[in-house]
């Protein structure tokens, strides 16, 4: 991975875990950086220690659920003149109990699928005119356990359970990663999804305290982060690749259960699920054109 100066990239849920991980690495790598997170605290010492390494870095505290205030973002990167030339789709948590957002969508939807396909959706035009620009979205092993199913994909109290339905969601975050390539990838925008392995962050011991046990056989965060790092560098394009899932900087299959296999094609979901976002975001269908 080479140079990053002259960039400037967007990495949320950098207050810990892979995102801040991330946010630290492209910042060793010459990029300016908006971070934003939930613990102003956490990001502010963040930004403190970006800018001990000689680059910019921007701070929002916010919660991606908040559709306002990620619209408010959108608006404060468009009106700077450096804009983004890519977003770190890293913010997310496993929830056990049922709860939903302030718009009333359950939170894990909101925070997995509606928060980054309405904050890419915000930044497009920025992202399609800087000629090259990368989408790379932080999402999970356990999506292999679970089959994509729009109707199933926002649980109800009755159905919920928090493993599954983060699973369900991690699954969706790949359909959108390809629908971002297939729309935009004509305008210089690569999209990318990416899971880091087993790693050892502050989420994995709070969500699943089991597998947290592991200890020394899970990664560093930084081995964690290192894929999204270098697919946000735009590595993977000089190879001849603009999409796909990725773990350790090498594409990966995307179905490994039998029962998880799609029943329709990629294309058909994605048209489906990018709809069924515009929906749910407020937008109408002239907002949310096909191209």
């Amino acid at each position: 991975m080479g140079s990053m100066e002259g960039r400037t990239i967007l990495v949320t849920g950098a207050s810990s875990g892979i995102g801040r991980a991330s946010a630290l690495a492209l910042s060793s790598a010459g990029a300016d950086l908006w971070i934003t997170g939930r613990d102003q605290g956490r990001l502010e010492e963040l930004a403190e220690r970006i800018r001990e390494r000689g680059t910019t870095v921007h701070v929002a505290a916010l919660d991606v659920t908040d559709a306002a205030r990620l619209d408010e973002l959108a608006r404060r990167i468009g009106e700077d003149p450096a804009g983004v030339q890519g977003i770190v789709h890293s913010a997310g948590a496993l929830a056990h109990d049922y709860a939903t957002s302030d718009d009333g969508v359950e939170m894990t939807v909101a925070t997995h699928v509606l928060a980054p396909f309405r904050l890419t959706w915000r930044l497009a035009p920025v992202l399609r005119a800087a000629g090259q620009s990368t989408i790379v979205t932080v999402a999970s092993g356990g999506m292999y356990t679970e089959r994509f199913d729009l109707a199933g994909l926002e649980m109800t109290p009755g159905d919920y359970d928090g493993v599954r339905a983060y699973a369900r969601a991690k699954r969706a975050q790949v359909l959108l990663a390809h629908e971002w390539s297939r729309r935009w990838a004509r305008d210089g925008v690569r999209s990318y999804v990416m899971h880091p392995g087993w790693t050892d962050t502050p989420g994995l011991a709070t969500s699943l305290p089991t597998f947290h046990r592991l200890g020394p056989l899970l990664r560093r965060v930084e081995e964690g982060a290192d894929t999204a790092v270098w697919l946000t560098s735009g590595a993977a394009g000089e190879e001849g690749t603009t999409s796909g899932i990725w773990l350790d900087r090498r594409p990966r299959g995307e179905y490994y259960l039998p029962w998880t296999r799609p029943r329709r094609s990629r294309s058909a979901d994605g048209e489906d699920l990018w709809r069924w976002c515009a929906r749910r975001s407020g937008f109408s269908d002239s907002d949310v054109p096909l191209q």
